[in-house]
């Protein structure tokens, strides 16, 4: 059983056990939250989808660190005219388990 659910704008497909890497969520860790966002759940053969929520379900995750996302560069140049720019960036996200997905 798996639940396509909406975090923080963006949607993840969320299974009892799976751990996600979503964007930073400003919470102490350890935390249990509950996410009514869900936008589609398959069970096998039978799925139901929402329009655009499912009506009662509920994910049910623990919140855990905050881990940091791979470093970019970003470097801007023109040509000719000695203007070049390098900025770095780098990523913070939190890491949700899931317990439970309450359909």
């Amino acid at each position: 059983m798996y639940a396509l659910v909406e975090i923080l704008g963006k949607q993840y497909k969320a299974q009892e056990g799976a751990t996600l890497k979503v964007d930073k969520i400003d919470m102490e860790s350890g935390k249990e939250l509950e996410f009514d966002t869900v936008v589609a759940i398959a069970d096998g053969e039978k799925s139901v989808f929402g329009t655009p929520y499912v009506k009662g379900a509920k994910i049910v995750a623990t919140l855990g660190d905050v881990v940091k996302g791979d470093k970019i560069k970003v470097f801007k140049f023109h040509r000719r005219k000695g203007y070049r720019r390098t900025q770095g960036h780098r990523q913070k996200y939190s890491m949700l388990t899931i317990k439970e997905i309450k359909a």
